[in-house]
């Protein structure tokens, strides 16, 4: 009876879009392993360690933006998912969670392998079930339950998010699936989810004219910016509205609106100058999408006391700087403002500004970096990083520097999808879920730091067998790097900051590598990489201090050269 129920949930998935499933190996979830392995359409990946399959579920669905699956054994194995959970709660990420149980009986009675698994994850999941023990009575509730969950990891309650169903199993786990119970013809879902009135986006509909009417009532006339992070749907429109407004970009490379005619590469640095930032008057800010990075963006915005207009997701509250004044859905919103901007409005000469500043920025920059130690170190490793992805490629980038290296000093480049789990801005199982994204067949980089890559190094086993195209730079400064930025580094003796915050590992991470068949050289921007291989590692050696000195001298230069501007 379990094969047929697993064999159903399997097919509704199917029948709903999901083509990639993630399972660790083990012995309670042999009917759901079974079921996933023998189904044809779906791509099933196995994974040693249930942390990188359920990380690497996340990147695949991050990139795809269609639910994966992922399941394991029961016991202490479901509770490594609970990372990779909470992340794609807070990114609003679409996967379906198995987790396999032993049956009632065996429950709070000191059985191997048994712990309460019921809700599990609480309120990180959108949608909880545990259906029992597969039972022929409950036969015609299947089709119904296999196609809600991918619809509740949808968003069809409210935002997209991981679901968790919890199945528990008698012996014998081992057996052939019988005759499944009808579906819907032609293949179809069980339950197809229509859109929420209003949410196409179409600037014709009531909700959306109106909610545009209201800010642009609120917005016409006045100087502004426009912010865009992860989660911005529509970044073409969002620029051509910049555009139409006058309005500078600052925006991450998740938004997808660094488009190199709007987007103020360096805004971080130019907002380091209290002459520029004093000489803007932004009477308001229309942000769509998560914020970015930039801890002191965060920090202007609160000076300027702006009206600020956040334009958000369903289910995500996104105002960190509690500065917000009005929210309003982001369907079709820029598109629909757009439409209502006369043909001889006058724009702004803010973006005009903006860039000016971002182009003498921008010489800054080039200047310091054209040293070889400037080329070689993590801002020009971050910036070779994304300069050297091909056309349509991927690139993962973790928490701490890298994130931050790349929003503030990275060139702009719309060509190239940038992934990071900044949902809860960790840094485990970031190297797993740039094996996911990559298990979609788009050619990918990873940029880590060496404390990440040590943390998620579980997902270097059998990594070489996978049929990916991965390069994985890691920056190995000997420890926590971001540390040094913080006040921890100078007010806390050296001997105390090493041993809490540096943390040096000491760890020879070509070595490390080449221990799991994979190819790793010590590397620098400009020198050769392994050639035909499906998986590569290059390690970058950098030197904590003097990257600080760096940053440093670069934004000292780039504030010098903005406030030589008549702005």
């Amino acid at each position: 009876m379990a094969a047929t129920f697993c064999a159903t949930l399997v097919d509704e998935w199917c029948r709903a879009g999901v083509t990639d499933a993630f399972a660790a190996p083990g012995s309670r979830s042999t009917p759901m392993a079974l079921a996933l392995a023998n189904e044809e359409r779906l791509r099933l990946h196995v994974f040693h360690d249930e942390r990188s399959a359920s990380f690497a579920a996340l990147g695949n669905a991050l990139a795809t933006g269609d639910p994966t699956v992922i399941t394991a054994t029961s016991g202490t194995a479901a509770t490594h998912f609970f990372g990779a959970v909470t992340e794609a709660s807070l990114a609003g990420v679409p996967i379906v969670v198995c987790t396999t149980d032993r049956p009632p009986e065996l429950q709070a009675v000191g059985a191997p392998q048994t712990i309460d698994q019921d809700r599990l994850f609480g309120d990180k999941v959108r949608f909880f079930t545990n259906p029992g023990v597969a039972d022929e009575a409950m036969a015609s509730a299947w089709r119904s339950l296999g196609s809600r969950l991918v619809a509740e990891a949808r968003g069809s309650s409210g935002r997209p998010g991981p679901v968790q169903i919890n199945l528990p199993f008698r012996d014998p786990l081992v057996g052939q699936p019988g005759e499944k119970p009808s579906g819907r013809p032609a293949g179809a879902p069980w339950h197809q989810d229509a859109r929420p009135v209003g949410s196409s986006g179409e600037p014709g509909e009531p909700g959306v004219t109106a909610r545009a009417l209201e800010v642009w009532h609120r917005i016409r006339g006045l100087n502004g910016v426009v912010i865009a992070g992860q989660g911005t749907t529509d970044p073409t429109a969002v620029l051509s509205l910049a555009r139409r407004l006058g309005w500078p970009v600052l925006a991450d490379h998740r938004s997808g609106c660094r488009a190199e005619s709007h987007a103020v590469t360096h805004f971080d640095a130019i907002l380091r100058s209290d002459d520029f930032v004093n000489r803007r008057h932004v009477d308001v800010v229309l942000r769509f999408g998560e914020p970015p990075a930039s801890k002191l963006l965060s920090q202007r915005l609160q000076g300027w006391k702006p009206d600020v207009i956040v334009a958000h997701e369903p289910g995500r509250w996104s105002d960190p700087e509690r500065v917000a004044a009005l929210f309003v859905p982001e369907y079709g919103l820029a598109r629909a403002i757009v439409s209502h901007i006369p043909g001889d409005y006058e724009a702004s000469d803010e973006a005009m500004i903006w860039r000016q500043a971002d182009h003498a920025a921008a010489e800054a920059v080039a200047g310091v970096l054209a040293t070889p130690e400037g080329s070689a170190s993590e801002i020009g490793i971050a910036r070779h990083a994304l300069t050297s992805m091909p056309s349509g490629g991927a690139l993962v980038v973790s928490s701490s520097m890298p994130i931050r290296d790349v929003e503030w000093f990275a060139p702009n480049r719309r060509n190239v999808h940038v992934y990071a789990n900044r949902g809860a801005n960790g840094i485990d199982g970031v190297v797993s879920t740039a094996v996911g994204v990559a298990l979609t067949g788009t050619p990918t980089t990873l940029l880590i730091g060496d404390v990440a890559f040590l943390h998620d190094s579980a997902a270097l086993i059998a990594l070489s067998r996978r049929r990916v195209d991965l390069t994985i730079i890691v920056v190995d400064n000997d420890g926590g790097g971001i540390f040094s930025f913080l006040p921890q580094a100078s007010q806390v003796p050296d001997e105390t900051f090493e041993k809490l915050f540096g943390t040096p590992h000491g760890t020879d991470l070509v070595t490390l590598c080449r221990a799991h068949g994979i190819p790793a050289v010590s590397w620098a921007p400009g020198d050769p990489t392994p050639g035909e291989v499906a998986v590569r590692v290059l390690v970058a050696k950098t030197d904590r201090s003097a990257n600080v000195k760096l940053h440093d001298r670069l934004n000292a230069t780039i504030v010098d050269a903005v406030n030589q501007l008549s702005l």
